[in-house]
């Protein structure tokens, strides 16, 4: 079986299929003591504005704004671990570990809450309701992040859209299986459905593995 497929094509991940590393401006970092906003810029590989920082020591860094973020305002109230924020605050772009760097909640409107606290462990709970336990020396920014809006925004285009999405390195557009031809899909060359049985391996390679995935059963159900 060639390859086809765009699951067989990716691989490890090709240039083609990877996020460009030109789109993005920087690499986010926290860096010890307060700053200074002394501008907010757009970043195209990210959904959220950077706030560009200067600090005492004169170095410039960046961090992702967060809405109501204005110039000339100090960071000292912004980025602070875990521990020091209150419960039921809304905080993004998370650390994993300490000094790891923001790893959660990087995208325009996505903000967690932090849930409880316990010893030197703070319980976090994400957009998708889900809860993680991450040492209270990781630090955070609070409020949430700026561009929360932007899906009210028509794409208008579709070039507009595909270029968005390539700077991203999301696949775009996608294109229903049934409708493609028999030798680019396993359920490809039927224009009613899916001709074939839908259950396929756990452990089936790269391509094969559509459908119902190690299913328990299938078939319509007896009453």
């Amino acid at each position: 079986m060639g390859k086809s497929l765009i699951s067989q094509k990716r691989g490890k991940g090709s240039s083609r299929y990877r996020v460009r590393q030109a789109a993005f401006l920087c690499r986010l970092s926290y860096k010890e003591g307060a700053g200074t906003v002394t501008g907010i810029i757009r970043d195209t590989g990210r959904t959220v504005p950077l706030a560009v920082v200067r600090y005492v020591d004169g170095s410039t860094g960046y961090l992702l704004a967060r809405e109501g973020v204005a110039l000339n305002q100090s960071t000292g109230d912004m980025v602070m671990p875990l521990a020091k924020i209150p419960e039921s605050t809304h905080i993004f772009a998370i650390e994993s570990f300490p000094n790891s760097g923001p790893v959660f909640c990087r995208a325009g409107g996505s903000a967690a809450i932090i849930v409880s606290k316990e010893k030197d462990m703070c319980k976090i709970q994400f957009p998708s309701k889900k809860t993680k336990e991450l040492n209270s020396a990781c630090r955070a920014i609070v409020g949430v992040p700026a561009g929360g809006g932007r899906g009210e925004k028509p794409w208008v285009k579709a070039g507009i859209r595909f270029k968005a999405k390539k700077a991203r390195g999301q696949h775009y557009p996608t294109i229903s299986a049934n409708r493609m031809n028999a030798v680019n899909h396993p359920f490809g060359g039927s224009y009613s459905g899916v001709n074939k049985p839908k259950t396929c391996s756990r452990n089936a390679p790269p391509g094969r593995k559509v459908g119902n995935i190690a299913a328990r059963r299938c078939g319509k159900q007896k009453k």
